[in-house]
């Protein structure tokens, strides 16, 4: 299983950054897929979460309304669209699935949000 995030940066409070992971190693399209954050000296928070299909997703309360999830089966792709960040959005994010009673994740990637 490899699960490989990208597209994080620096960007200005306001701003916007679409992160995504690619995963190989096992069948993407029939696992739900998750993303979390580590901000630092926190721990390891869940952020979204989307059905094998795409055809529902859930957000924390704190990401609701800014952040969208997102999935391309074909391309065994999911993304995570951030709009309206916020210093307090500034984390390391990480994509995430769980089957065979494991968690698997990806080496993440930093989000940095500042002026």
């Amino acid at each position: 299983v490899q699960l490989v995030e990208s597209g994080g940066g620096l960007v200005q409070p306001g701003g916007s950054l679409r992160l995504s992971c690619a995963a190989s190693g096992f069948a993407f399209s029939i696992y739900p897929m998750n993303w979390y954050r580590q901000a630092p000296g926190k721990g390891r928070e869940w952020v979204a979460a989307i059905t094998s299909a795409g055809g529902t997703t859930h957000y924390a309360d704190a990401v609701k309304g800014r952040f969208t999830i997102s999935r391309d089966n074909a391309k065994n792709t999911v993304y995570l669209q951030m709009s309206s960040l916020k210093p307090e959005d500034t984390a390391v994010y990480y994509c995430n699935v769980y089957f065979s009673s494991l968690n698997y994740w990806g080496q993440g990637t930093q989000v940095t949000v500042s002026s």
